[in-house]
């Protein structure tokens, strides 16, 4: 008997919930994005409030039809232990004259009013060529109704692009895409947008000097949140010190205080510039918040990817403990092809939510939240090993797909040491993680990790001296893996093993002895519904 309307939507909602929980490559414990096409797929608008964590998604609704054929809409989710998730209605979808939804911040004001930012794309061709920045609101206390406020005053005159004039009649061609979170100082609301738009129009300028060319963003201000007035770039790249190079952007930005520890507490008194560059990933600024003068005064550099973009789209929070958190999306979806994502249903995967915070030596530090350890079962604890020269240990983890390893190294005489996950019985396939004693590095390598995917070898750099002890963790979640080494140093990848037997985890160690110590594996709990 066939089915009526009713019960056909209740079917096609149990099959594709089965259809995704069968995909081999679908995390159990990294945020998904739950359907569609996550490609874009940044984290946007995140914030604390009323006792929740509240994170945004960027994705593509293909039943949202909108001239150019892009549906950028931001989905929502909230969560009161950062660890599962409750789906909210979408917080921002194209429509009417406010355009389509690109990335942005959030900010809560003193009121409890939550606000978003968001580069507001245009919707049909009866809309001008500009597009600029929206502002929505939402006053209920789950966040669940949002309010797009009226155009503000920074609407472009170009895509990401606003073109105005000085107090002298000078020309003025300032950013309008991917604004900032909001902050508050002396009776103004501040926000910074991202420059790629005015790079790639003036690249090729005249006056093609070095004022248009590398990482920077524009500050604004207003004191309604509707009407806003052009400050003057935020910070400028020094292209003295060589942190970054000419052919970087800054976008996505992101702009926090430093709490003092881990779990929050004191600020530390600098603040954290996030960003990326469009072909080198996420990276950050340290530095100091000059408010006298509105100006950002970088003081040291760090990426969070080295050998390509995979590490993308930055977005934090702090929360009611002064702990600044942060998502990252790993760029690498696979399929990459569209057509491909399509039939598997979704796309868009995003790191474990990080804290962030000064170490006394001014270097910014990064662990996994410790509420991570809700998940965690089947423990399992293993002897001290000292590895000879050149050889390996298999440790017979509860599950090769879904687990924790934490342990710690210490180079007797090796020059590198670490270990294999989502690993064949012969190596066909294997992902490794490891430090490089002899070249200070924090190494993954995916080269053999799959036929899919971005196969490569990322090395990030990492001081491992011989004689000293490492503490490593490494989290395998189907296709993701992250290791964080001594809080000072992380790499979060998308590996896509093709055999089902690479689920093997082994100690290895090449050029000398090593001590593996404190070894000890838990199998992860899902967390995503499907």
């Amino acid at each position: 008997m066939a089915l009526n309307e009713h019960e056909q939507k209740i079917a096609t909602a149990r099959h594709m919930r089965e259809h995704l929980l069968r995909d081999r490559y679908r995390p159990g414990y990294h945020f998904a994005i739950p359907e569609d096409i996550g490609m874009p797929g940044d984290p946007n608008g995140a914030f604390w409030a009323n006792g929740r964590y509240h994170l945004m998604y960027l994705y593509n609704r293909r039943d949202v039809k909108v001239w150019g054929g892009n549906g950028f809409s931001w989905g929502h989710i909230s969560s009161s232990d950062l660890v599962h998730w409750r789906h909210h209605p979408d917080a921002l979808v194209p429509g009417g004259d406010h355009g389509g939804c690109f990335s942005g911040g959030a900010f809560v004001d003193d009121d409890g009013t939550a606000y978003l930012t968001y580069w507001r794309l245009q919707t049909s061709e009866n809309i001008p060529d500009g597009s600029g920045i929206g502002i929505a609101r939402s006053r209920d206390p789950h966040f669940d109704e949002w309010e797009k406020l009226r155009i503000p005053t920074l609407d472009g005159t170009q895509s990401g692009i606003l073109e105005k004039h000085d107090g002298a009649g000078n020309p003025l061609v300032l950013c309008n895409a991917d604004p900032s979170n909001i902050w508050k100082k002396d009776g103004f609301y501040y926000l910074q947008a991202g420059n790629l738009p005015v790079l790639r129009k003036l690249e090729n300028s005249e006056d093609g000097s070095k004022r248009w060319k590398g990482d920077w963003v524009d500050l604004f201000r207003s004191r309604d949140l509707v009407n806003w007035e052009y400050v003057h770039r935020f910070y400028a790249r020094n292209p003295t010190n060589r942190w970054t190079d000419e052919s970087e952007d800054d976008m996505c930005p992101s702009f926090l205080p430093l709490p003092s520890s881990p779990s929050g507490g004191v600020p530390s008194g600098k603040y954290l510039q996030l960003f990326i560059s469009h072909n080198k990933g996420c990276q950050y600024y340290v530095g100091t918040y000059d408010e006298g003068r509105d100006l950002f005064l970088p003081e040291t550099h760090g990426r969070m990817t080295w050998v390509d973009n995979t590490f993308f789209a930055p977005e934090a929070l702090i929360d009611d403990k002064g702990r600044q958190i942060m998502w990252a999306w790993l760029l690498d979806n696979v399929p990459s092809e569209p057509e491909q994502q399509i039939l598997a249903g979704w796309s868009g995967v995003y790191c474990l939510p990080r804290t962030l915070w000064l170490g006394e030596d001014g270097i910014l530090r990064m662990a996994p939240v410790p509420e991570l350890s809700v998940l965690r079962y089947n423990p399992r604890v293993f002897d001290d090993v000292i590895l000879d020269p050149d050889s390996e240990k298999a440790l017979e983890v509860a599950n090769g797909e879904s687990a924790e390893i934490n342990f710690s190294i210490e180079s007797l005489t090796a020059t590198h040491a670490g270990l294999k996950v989502r690993t064949s019985p012969h190596d066909e396939e294997t992902t490794l993680l490891s430090c490089d004693f002899e070249r200070n590095k924090l190494v993954f390598d995916s080269t053999r990790s799959g036929n899919a995917g971005r196969k490569v070898k990322e090395e990030a750099p990492f001081e491992c001296r011989r004689g000293e002890r490492i503490d490593l963790r490494v989290f395998i979640d189907r296709a993701v893996v992250e290791i964080f080494a001594g809080d000072r140093q992380a790499i979060a990848r998308r590996v896509y093993p093709v055999r089902d037997d690479s689920t093997g985890v082994r100690l290895f160690c090449s050029g000398g002895e090593v001590a593996f110590t404190r070894i000890r594996t838990w199998e992860m709990m899902p967390s995503n519904a499907w």
